[in-house]
């Protein structure tokens, strides 16, 4: 009785799973239903992809920046095709195309009212006099520098020869000191000149090396010194002292001597006798 009872129980689960397969395909909801949460998983699977993908590559980009950074011990990288300049501290950077270097200059304006800057010799000071100089001795000048705002990069010096309208130049580009100073070989100047030195007077000139003589000076700007006036000879070759002849303390009478000489003898000779002739005439020597 106990198998006969479960047979009913076997067929009626059978009648329902035949039913149930007649009855295919089931409702499109349940079917839209499904595949949409099929799709919203599969969305989710691949949000999480990509988001371990973005992480790995901001992890790689910071891994690459950390090398480069703390391959430089400086804080700036330059490469052929950009560079790398350190803002602020630590050791990033910001990249550009093109590097571009500006330099800041600083002007400081010069009042218009200020005198030129000039010269004021120390060497031979002015109180030694007028000094006379030897050719072949070594002939030292020295100097200040007042009322200059503005170094000069360089300057000149020259001796100037009015007499025969020639300039010399003593040294060019010569370094601008505090004290200027210029030691002068007269002998190896005169031995390599292709105008030797007459005897006469000079004119000693300091200017800078960047202008003209003839500019005018600004204000704060060494302007064109000459001041100073000196004398060159030459010295003469030795003469014995009996072949020695001097030529203003000779006793000899020179051409011109003689002339005056005999004029006067002449005048005086023609005054006496013409006082004595008439002296006669009025009987004074009778």
């Amino acid at each position: 009785m106990k198998g006969f009872g479960l047979f009913p129980t076997f067929a009626a689960l059978l009648l329902l799973l035949t039913a149930l397969s007649s009855a295919w395909p089931w409702p499109e909801s349940l079917d839209k239903k499904n595949d949409a949460l099929l799709v919203a998983r599969q969305d989710n699977d691949n949000n999480d992809d990509n988001a371990s993908s973005t992480a790995n590559n901001d992890n790689a980009s910071s891994t690459s920046a950390g090398q480069s950074a703390s391959g430089s011990g400086s804080g700036s990288i330059i490469t052929p095709s950009a560079s790398l300049s350190a803002s602020g501290s630590g050791s990033r950077g910001s990249a550009s195309g093109n590097a571009t270097r500006t330099t800041n200059t600083k002007t400081t304006p010069i009042d218009p009212r200020l005198p030129p800057g000039g010269v004021a010799l120390i060497t031979p000071a002015l109180i030694d006099g007028p000094q006379y100089y030897k050719v072949g001795e070594f002939v030292t000048f020295g100097w200040n520098y007042t009322s200059l705002s503005v170094t000069p990069s360089a300057i000149d010096i020259l001796a100037s020869c009015a007499q025969n309208a020639q300039t010399y130049t003593l040294t060019s580009n010569m370094s601008v000191e505090e004290t200027g100073a210029f030691t002068w070989d007269t002998g190896e100047m005169y031995a390599t000149a292709t105008n030797p030195f007459p005897v006469a007077s000079y004119t000693l000139i300091i200017h800078d090396s960047s202008q003209d003589l003839t500019d005018v000076p600004s204000a704060g700007f060494l302007a064109a010194y000459q001041q100073y006036i000196f004398g060159m000879y030459t010295p003469q070759a030795y003469t014995p002292l009996n072949e020695f002849r001097c030529a203003t303390c000779s006793g000899a009478l020179s051409v011109h001597e003689k002339q005056a000489l005999g004029v006067i003898l002449t005048a005086s000779a023609i005054t006496f006798m013409s006082f004595a002739w008439f002296a006669n005439g009025f009987g004074v020597f009778s």
